[in-house]
């Protein structure tokens, strides 16, 4: 965690609101990683052409917490490819207002597969 700059792509942005929270106070780590999933999600659709189906989620990691106000910062490469699967490499980092400090708060990997119109896998383009 000694990088100041994230891997991969800006995939998506918003702000952690208070509706977000968990009993702590925090942002709550399902809300964090549904936007990791959607940030996955743009480089995989980018790359397929079109519909992706979630498969899986490998070595998610929290290193801090998100808090109310931060603005978070969902960054996503492709890592990996297969026939009809792709595994796409996220980080997420926040940055605290008014400081403006940059944090390196979540990272995991999303395997995606390819989908068609009617559910089952196809071949990625």
């Amino acid at each position: 965690m000694d990088r100041t700059e994230p891997k991969g792509a800006l995939a998506l942005q918003t702000i952690a609101m208070p509706a977000d929270t968990n009993a702590n106070g925090d942002i709550f780590g399902g809300w964090l990683m549904a936007q990791m999933d959607l940030g996955a999600s743009v480089v995989a659709r980018a790359r397929s052409r079109g519909k992706v189906a979630t498969v899986a989620v490998n070595a998610m990691t929290f290193h801090k917490p998100v808090l109310v106000g931060d603005l978070v910062s969902i960054h996503s490469e492709l890592q990996k490819e297969g026939t009809t699967s792709m595994h796409v490499g996220v980080e997420v980092w926040v940055t605290r207002l008014p400081s403006g400090e940059r944090i390196k708060v979540t990272e995991a990997g999303f395997v995606f597969v390819a989908v068609d119109g009617n559910g089952g896998k196809r071949k990625l383009p």
